[in-house]
């Protein structure tokens, strides 16, 4: 019975998604890399730009789903984007999966799938033909199967994850570092060098290797960029990489919707995908936007929650008990928030927040289970459940628009900037 609900959830999050998901027309945000990269990719196995060797800074998984759409659905928006709906309904499910078996609560579970999908930056990213959340995605079942010692599934899984983006690299570098303190704690000595050579194998050769299998199309292809700078194709590889990193590294070019980590988690300056004046809503003036804004009282509500759960997650430390549901959000905000400060000079945007965000979720409903089980009266508590999350629920209505790329009234449009940095 505790499926029922997320299953519901997802289905119609699904519908959501894929409703008129081919608007707007053309290319969304990004999308013109990426859809151009899958194109190639369907066509040679490797992205090409014309018939020479094209210089790309991410690897290929993200842009093979994006190309299995393409696939089954024609080269076309739908098509495009259908691969980001079904990935996003999935994160859905995985989620909820997550908080199953943290709290083994049927409410709560269903509490977390209902705010997962009822975050616009959620919806957008599943709209939309980006890398960001297949990243996500990914991450997130590699979290789950290692919180549930499937660790060999969990290092695949996470090979994937850097298939997506390089950025998975902090969750599997932290997860290492805590595998490796467990061992060293709770294990005899004698056993130590297995375990620890078990835990690489897991947490880092088999994340490499799948990682490298991810680019078989690049190996096996002459039209690769860099495939001929040596005559031993691992060398030529390697080469391209350090290529892609200094690409990474020295990205600094000014961009009008850059946003400053400081400012993801209050949706300080999200950033427009998409924005247009069509002259068809009834009105002198109209618009037309996909605007990446997280559902704004979710996101507020996410930070207070995140700073309680920090408190709680010390305050086990002290006591020296074990607290999975914080450890989990302070992993997911430590590996997947807090490397991008030490990248000031970098162009960063919001979007990127993604990857945080079913660990804020986490958080709040850490803090909901906190409300529910406190001494306040049992229809207090649960008021301020309901009633918050009713705020959100009507929150995430209202911006809807936003979200999906409808056309409305300039005048609408504008009553949905609340802050100046929105436009």
């Amino acid at each position: 019975m505790a499926a029922i609900a997320p299953i519901v959830i997802a289905l119609i999050s699904f519908v959501l998604r894929v409703f008129n998901l081919g608007t707007p027309k053309g290319f969304v945000f990004d999308e013109v890399y990426y859809v151009d990269g899958a194109r190639d990719l369907l066509k040679y196995g490797v992205e090409v730009d014309g018939g020479n060797p094209e210089f790309i800074v991410h690897p290929p998984v993200g842009k093979w789903l994006i190309a299995s759409g393409i696939k089954l659905f024609g080269d076309n928006e739908f098509g495009w984007r259908i691969a980001s709906a079904v990935i996003g309904t999935l994160l859905i499910v995985v989620f909820a999966r997550l908080i199953h078996v943290v709290f083994y609560s049927p409410l709560l579970t269903a509490l977390g799938a209902a705010l997962m999908s009822l975050d616009g930056l959620a919806l957008v990213h599943s709209r939309t033909a980006l890398l960001d959340l297949f990243l996500t995605f990914f991450t997130l079942v590699g979290v789950l199967l290692w919180h549930r010692d499937r660790h060999w599934w969990a290092g695949l899984a996470f090979g994937l994850a850097l298939g997506c983006k390089w950025s998975a690299i902090y969750f599997v570098a932290i997860i290492a570092i805590i595998s490796l303190y467990r061992i060293l704690v709770n294990h005899d000595v004698r056993d130590t060098f297995i375990l620890v050579a078990k835990k690489f194998a897991q947490y880092g050769l088999l994340p490499i290797f799948v990682y490298i299998f991810t680019w078989t199309g690049w190996f096996i292809s002459d039209r690769g960029w860099d495939r001929q700078w040596s005559t031993n194709p691992f060398a030529s590889w390697l080469h391209y990489h350090q290529e892609m990193l200094n690409f990474h590294t020295g990205l600094t070019e000014k961009h009008p919707y850059q946003a400053n980590p400081w400012s993801w988690l209050v949706m300080g300056r999200p950033t427009s995908f998409f924005y247009a004046t069509p002259k068809d809503c009834g009105a002198k003036d109209c618009a037309q936007e996909v605007l990446a804004l997280g559902t704004p009282l979710l996101w507020w509500i996410g930070c207070i929650a995140i700073a309680v759960v920090i408190g709680y997650w010390f305050k086990s430390l002290i006591e020296r008990r074990t607290d999975s549901a914080s450890n989990i959000v302070v992993l997911g905000i430590a590996a997947g928030y807090l490397p991008w400060f030490a990248m000031q000079q970098r162009t960063v945007f919001s979007f990127y927040a993604i990857i945080i965000q079913p660990f804020m979720i986490l958080a709040i409903v850490y803090c909901a289970k906190l409300l529910l089980d406190s001494q306040l009266k049992t229809g207090i508590s649960q008021g301020i459940v309901a009633g918050l999350f009713t705020l959100v629920l009507l929150c995430f209505l209202f911006f809807l628009p936003l979200f999906t790329g409808q056309t409305v009234t300039y005048e609408d449009w504008h009553l949905r900037m609340w802050f100046e940095s929105w436009i």
